[in-house]
């Protein structure tokens, strides 16, 4: 990695792809990702940018491992846990391990974020049917959430 990479458009920088958000699946929508940071060389986390377009959203899941979030782009929403949370630009979002979380943008206008993440992490786990009923028994979650 280069130490120094230049902005070349909005939320867009040079020599970074945007990837889709995950290979395939249904349980998401509309959501990019850049990988900003690799980690390696004495930094073991990545800094991953995500956009999701007007009303998209990302997958509902969880993972042994923590995130930390700022907003950079836009408003939305959040699932952390038990609680829905609307964002705006330059929010921090904490998500503690094995916590369902699921991040959605407002109609109109992409919610933008960053994600720092460890470099080694576990596969997401989503939601059995069990968890499902579970989430759904708080009816701003089950309005908020999608799968």
């Amino acid at each position: 990695m280069k130490p120094h990479v230049r902005q070349t458009e909005p939320f867009r920088w040079e020599g970074i792809p945007v990837s889709g958000y995950k290979p395939s699946g249904t349980h998401f929508s509309g959501i990019t990702r850049q990988l900003v940071f690799e980690g390696g060389s004495g930094l073991a986390c990545e800094l991953r940018y995500f956009e999701i377009e007007p009303g998209g959203y990302s997958s509902l899941e969880r993972h042994r491992h923590a995130h930390a979030i700022m907003v950079i782009r836009g408003t939305g929403g959040v699932l952390v846990g038990d609680r829905v949370v609307q964002l705006a630009t330059h929010d921090l979002v904490r998500v503690p391990p094995l916590t369902w979380h699921q991040f959605r943008a407002n109609d109109g206008v992409p919610l933008g974020f960053l994600c720092m993440v460890d470099c080694q992490r576990d596969v997401p786990e989503r939601p059995d049917d069990a968890a499902l009923t579970r989430l759904r028994a708080d009816p701003s979650i089950a309005a908020f959430i999608r799968t």
